[in-house]
């Protein structure tokens, strides 16, 4: 008999902020040295979708990136005994660069010597983005240094699960629709559905939310927690919010909506709890959904995906010898 209990902590293992918060905040710094790397090489791409990482069999990756007549990757390994950030290029070249036992200054210095070995040049600013309280530019941080592989071991097993739960849910929506994709520079995994039309850029906004928020969109992401928000949480939000949004229920039933901060909201540790943590989260996302889509006037049938009992026979005969695999990517209300 397989142990529920065990193979929930297995795939949503407890995170409790506490427990990490150092280390946590030695990997995000991390995450965005290497990140602002991608940011400066990758060929700019609409939405700021040229800046995120992936998660991997591995952990992250910044996918290969152009440079010169070559491409190379960058990929922080989460899952082996030692964690590294391994760099690769189609050259053959390989360096990896060990997490723990390094500070911010140590790591900066390891990544652009190793670079720099392979002859590549990235100009950065060498300074963290939107993280509050810490200023201290890379080169110099020698505070945060602390690495527990245990926790982020953790958060990563939890990425896993969450990125697949995102990609059936993404595959249910027939319009645009953003990768599911790692933001190093908030630290959170997100999805993000377009209705296609523009939408009004709020005055003095910056050249960063000028161009992730050009259009109508419903948001949905995941993070472990902040200053703020001191436990792991599911989120969802509207760009532009539209009346009466956020009075629409939600699901499921721990699920609220959080008027100061204009999001949904439903934590890690309910989802940990629920009969099925894999439903829990799409009935999460769909309701958000709906709220949105209904409040904008979406065209709600025009984005549903055909499920697969309405295609053509000649479309199916094979599928139909699969139910399981199609059962799991139809909509629940297809």
């Amino acid at each position: 008999m397989v142990n529920t209990s065990f193979m929930r902590d297995v795939q949503f293992p407890p995170l409790p902020i506490e427990e990490w918060e150092d280390t946590k905040n030695t990997l995000h710094l991390f995450l965005q040295i290497v990140g602002k790397v991608r940011l400066a090489l990758f060929p700019k791409m609409n939405h700021w979708w040229h800046v995120p990482f992936y998660v991997s069999v591995r952990g992250l990756t910044t996918g290969p990136i152009p440079y010169e007549d070559m491409i190379f990757e960058m990929e922080f390994d989460f899952r082996d005994k030692e964690h590294v950030l391994r760099i690769e290029t189609s050259e053959g070249d390989s360096k990896t660069v060990p997490l723990k036992g390094l500070s911010t200054a140590g790591f900066y210095e390891r990544v652009f010597s190793s670079l720099g070995e392979f002859g590549i040049v990235a100009g950065i600013k060498p300074v963290p983005y939107d993280m509050p309280g810490v200023t201290e530019p890379f080169t110099s941080d020698f505070q945060f240094a602390s690495y527990d592989e245990e926790y982020v071991n953790r958060f990563w097993r939890i990425l896993v699960q969450v990125y697949s739960i995102f990609q059936v849910f993404r595959g249910w929506f027939n319009g645009k629709s953003s990768p599911v994709h790692f933001f190093w520079h908030h630290a959170d995994l997100a999805l993000t559905r377009f209705s296609g039309r523009p939408a009004p850029v709020r005055e003095g906004a910056n050249p960063v939310e000028r161009e992730s928020s050009s259009h109508e969109i419903i948001s949905f992401g995941f993070w472990a927690g902040d200053q703020n928000v001191r436990e792991p949480a599911f989120y969802a939000y509207m760009h532009p919010q539209p009346a009466g949004f956020m009075n629409e229920p939600l699901s499921p039933k721990e699920a609220f909506w959080n008027h100061q901060a204009g999001l949904a909201l439903l934590m890690y540790n309910d989802v940990r709890n629920a009969d099925s943590p894999e439903k829990a989260v799409l009935d999460f996302l769909e309701s958000v959904y709906q709220a949105g889509a209904k409040k904008a006037n979406w065209d709600i049938e025009a984005f549903r995906l055909t499920s697969f009992k309405e295609q053509p026979k000649e479309q199916t005969k094979k599928s139909e010898e699969q139910p399981d695999i199609l059962e799991k990517l139809e909509r629940p209300d297809a």
